[in-house]
């Protein structure tokens, strides 16, 4: 799958480009859905070396900018992923914890209507699904 270059999306945010900014967005295009000490690992293949509160502070950074989702499953780290925007969701295995990304439940702009707004203008669902993954429910 082609990923964005990561100079380009940190330039087009007006964030300044950083081996450890790009060592991150790298890790994350490889790995949607990585914790921080995951991301971390991966960073480091590529730095050589970068603590993990560093890449947490990219992570930080990033997210702010809007150029990762930070989504956080009851019960499970905070995982990062490079796919915003589009307003999609998770489902999330009960047994072992992996995440899938699951396209809008409702097309366009998803389930956006909620049945009470409680007087909130909505601008985004975060819709988690939990169940079996097909490995675990094979053994």
């Amino acid at each position: 799958m082609h990923h964005p270059d990561p100079s380009t999306l940190l330039r087009e945010k007006s964030l300044r480009v950083t081996r450890p900014r790009i060592a991150v967005l790298n890790a994350l295009a490889d790995h949607p859905h990585a914790d921080v000490d995951s991301v971390a690992r991966a960073a480091r293949l590529e730095l050589g070396s970068v603590s993990t509160q560093a890449v947490y502070d990219v992570l930080r950074a990033l997210a702010e900018a809007g150029l990762v989702r930070r989504i956080e499953p009851a019960g499970s780290p905070a995982r990062f992923e490079v796919r915003v925007g589009d307003n999609h969701h998770h489902i999330v295995c009960r047994t072992c914890g992996d995440i899938a990304d699951v396209a809008c439940a409702v097309g366009e702009a998803p389930c956006l209507d909620a049945s009470e707004n409680h007087g909130f203008v909505i601008d985004e669902a975060e819709v988690t699904y939990w169940g079996t993954c097909p490995e675990c429910a094979t053994t």
